[in-house]
């Protein structure tokens, strides 16, 4: 089989090392892909969103599935697009219809489908700017401290938490006012949930789910969690506070109706569902869905899963999911991310990369903000490496992630020295 990835970061190099192993797999096209994808298969140079492009490779390549990496693509409708089309309604799409990606594209709609089937999750309410003094005085009825949320996709920095009424209030009119652009045209006042954070994994093919490993990543950019809002600053998998018990709850009160209301809804849905969690008291509830994996939690979850992916997508596809037995490997998995010096606000790209090719059997390399530029590896992004260590506990798989970062440098690099310092 022919496989399309769509998408360029560490989520795409990571699922391009992983369906790579298949012996289902012929060729491997990765749009517009890295550096780092250009050894296990060919980088296509389209963009995520340029739907008729992506089909005329499609075509072309004669390709037999697409996986979509990114949001993006999936909330703008590509799978809508490949179903409507007869010439390309034989290729299996990875990732939900455009209705289901409004999970993601719309925390408003997010929040109603979970009110809708009696998902655990915070009480809420939506303004825009036609009436933004209702939502200060709603912020008024709140009790610090103030979560605001852009409606629409805001590459995972939409979301402003304040203790200061005032900055509360100042903040909801800067993003009602277009501070994310139109992602910010409604926004959300919700609940502040207390507790701890962590990620639950799902794919399922509408009607059959498999739950994988969860995972816990660091959002901001200073340690001790200070600073501004990133994509992610690194992952740990599985989750010490996440137990068996826990997870069952997961399963109960959040996945199972998740995927009821799939069905009721006529929601068309193959692809993973990604439950961002708080266990507050250990009780679930959901802050959010994506409706991808996430990153750079997929460069801990999916090298835990021992299974062949590809044969798992095809699966998945066929809507038989149902016949897959899970295989995951025991092992602790950490994930560091190096990231241009500045990010995520102005930093510099085109600085050359030394030290990957140091191999180390226990710890993995994935690109996100690279490319080749005469014949060497240069940053081209804000989030540049991710670098996943493994071991029988997680101060060792951090040892051996760290040991392996230690070996590789670009002018201005910069990492997080605590991943996983509040769960030791």
């Amino acid at each position: 089989m022919n496989v399309l990835i769509i998408g360029s970061g560490g989520r795409e190099h990571t699922l391009a090392w992983k369906i790579a192993q298949s012996p289902l797999l012929n060729q491997l096209f990765i749009a517009p892909g890295n550096a780092g994808t250009t050894s296990l298969g060919e980088n296509l140079p389209i963009g995520i969103t340029d739907f008729e492009k992506i089909a005329e490779s499609c075509l072309s390549k004669k390709i037999g599935m697409v996986v979509v990496g990114p949001e993006a693509p999936l909330v703008e409708g590509i799978f809508d697009y490949f179903k409507k089309r007869d010439d390309l309604k034989h290729i299996a799409l990875i990732g939900p219809s455009q209705l289901g990606a409004r999970l993601e594209g719309s925390k408003d709609f997010s929040k109603a489908f979970m009110l809708r089937h009696g998902i655990p999750t915070g009480a809420a309410a939506t303004f825009s700017k036609e009436n933004l003094e209702a939502g200060l005085s709603y912020l008024e009825t709140q009790t610090a401290p103030y979560v605001l949320k852009a409606d629409g996709l805001a590459a995972g920095k939409g979301v402003i938490i304040t203790s200061d009424i005032e900055e509360a209030k100042a903040s909801f009119k800067e993003m009602v006012e277009g501070k994310f652009g139109d992602a910010s045209s409604q926004v959300l006042i919700e609940q502040f949930l207390k507790g701890i954070e962590l990620s639950v994994f799902v794919l399922t093919d509408g009607k059959n789910y498999l739950v994988l490993p969860p995972a816990k990543d660091y959002k901001r950019v200073g340690e001790n969690d200070e600073g501004l809002n990133t994509g992610g600053m690194g992952a740990v998998s599985p989750v010490p506070f996440a137990s068996k018990e826990f997870l069952k709850k997961v399963e109960e009160k959040v996945i199972k109706p998740t995927i009821s209301g799939f069905q009721k809804e006529k929601i068309d849905y193959k692809g993973f569902v990604y439950c961002g969690l708080m266990n507050v008291a250990d009780e679930p509830y959901v802050i959010e869905y994506n409706v991808r994996m996430g990153d750079p939690e997929t460069q801990v979850v999916i090298p835990k899963i021992e299974n062949d992916l590809l044969e798992i997508f095809d699966l998945l596809a066929k809507e038989k999911l149902n016949e897959v037995a899970l295989k995951i490997d025991e092992r602790f998995a950490t994930t560091v991310v190096l990231a241009s010096g500045g990010y995520p606000e102005t930093y510099e790209n085109g600085k050359e990369i030394s030290g990957l090719n140091q191999e180390n059997e226990n710890s993995l390399v994935f690109h996100a903000g690279t490319k080749v530029e005469n014949d060497k590896v240069v940053t081209s992004g804000g989030r540049v490496l991710a670098i996943t260590g493994f071991g029988e506990n997680m101060e060792q798989a951090l040892k051996t992630a760290y040991e392996r970062l230690g070996k590789i440098h670009f002018e201005k690099g910069y990492f997080r020295k605590d991943i996983g310092f509040d769960l030791k």
